[in-house]
């Protein structure tokens, strides 16, 4: 068994804004590990500037992976604890080598019978026409469940569009969520919660920066409006500190990025002590290609959630790599009549 790794670029088709900047490019990497069965690939996708694992040293740690492919998979895993994207990428690939169909990493109804999962629609940061304009698409592509990124313009620009959308549509037409990605100060955002419960939004993501615990316990056991912590669970490693983080603030939800958190085993840790707690939770791609996408939706579907996840990223690149991965009427699905793109994917594992 050998294994090597590749960098790719993707393209974002529109330049996508964020509270941390506009992004027109996305750097991932792919193990490939190939055997006498055949090869098996998987994506570590890293976010500039947010994973843990945007550190120097991630390509000689990627190296040190390859080289040391042939040791026993939980002790690879954790010597590898503190690059989540390198063990959710090693997850895949060896699922996928493991598996008949090297896409195919979890069998079930999503891949098997076209059973889908309801997604939201994500509205990207931008001036008021650009977002209004952005809704409507969505709302034309059928989605029910939309999230809207904030905290880039101005709040009363914000607000506006927020009150412009429940003119027309009430919570049982679109279900609301706002992704604040750390932006508000914590003396200002009780105010700014107050002021966004009125649209009856389904819950905020990440309304102060992480890492101010006493402050986000305080806005959670206050708030009118539920709190998801998303940014606050990256880096946290150790079990017994993730106890002590959801204990502490206690929030409404959390939100999974496997890419971020440590992949499938340290989602379903944060699972398990989520649930311990009553915390709800839901899964979301942090712009993997369709490779890393696919592993996360089929790792989701698995999981027999019902709410509406964030899986709708692999649109917004033009160099995506085709696959049977389609999202139709705000919900993604596996296409058994559509293929994937095989001479890319040959073309990244020489």
């Amino acid at each position: 068994m050998k294994a090597t790794y590749k960098k790719y670029t993707l393209n974002f088709k529109v330049p996508s804004g964020t509270s941390r900047g506009v992004m027109t490019q996305k750097e991932t990497w792919f193990i490939i590990i190939k055997s006498e069965k055949g090869f098996g690939i998987g994506e570590c996708g890293i976010l500039s500037g947010l994973s843990v694992d945007d550190r120097p040293d991630f390509q000689e740690k990627l190296q040190w992976t390859c080289a040391n492919i042939h040791l026993d998979k939980e002790e690879l895993l954790n010597q590898l604890k503190e690059f989540p994207s390198i063990q959710f990428g090693l997850e895949q690939a060896l699922l996928s080598l493991q598996s008949t169909d090297p896409f195919e990493l979890f069998a079930s109804d999503f891949t098997q019978k076209e059973s889908p999962i309801p997604i939201n629609g994500l509205i990207w940061m931008g001036d008021t026409d650009y977002m209004l304009k952005q809704l409507e698409q969505k709302l034309k592509d059928g989605f029910g469940c939309i999230k809207m990124k904030i905290g880039a313009i101005d709040f009363e620009k914000e607000i506006s569009i927020l009150k412009s959308i429940r003119e027309r549509f009430s919570p049982e037409d679109i279900e609301l969520r706002v992704d604040a990605n750390g932006a508000f100060k914590p003396k200002e955002a009780q105010e700014k919660l107050e002021r966004l419960a009125q649209f009856k939004i389904h819950s905020i993501e990440q309304p102060i920066k992480a890492g101010q615990w006493e402050e986000m316990a305080n806005l959670c056991e206050s708030t009118p409006l539920p709190i998801a912590l998303d940014e606050e669970l990256i880096g946290v490693f150790d079990v017994t500190e993730k106890k002590k983080l959801l204990q502490t603030i206690q929030p409404q939800y959390i939100i999974l990025k496997p890419s971020l958190v440590g992949g499938i085993g340290g989602s379903n840790e944060w699972i398990t002590l989520a649930e311990n707690d009553n915390i709800d939770w839901w899964i979301t791609s942090a712009l993997e290609s369709n490779i890393g996408l696919n592993a996360i939706a089929q790792f989701t579907y698995s999981l027999n959630t019902k709410m509406p996840q964030g899986l709708g990223t692999g649109s917004l690149f033009t160099n995506n790599i085709d696959s049977p991965l389609e999202v139709f009427e705000g919900k993604l699905f596996y296409r058994r009549t559509r293929t994937w793109n095989m001479d890319l994917i040959q073309e990244i594992c020489t």
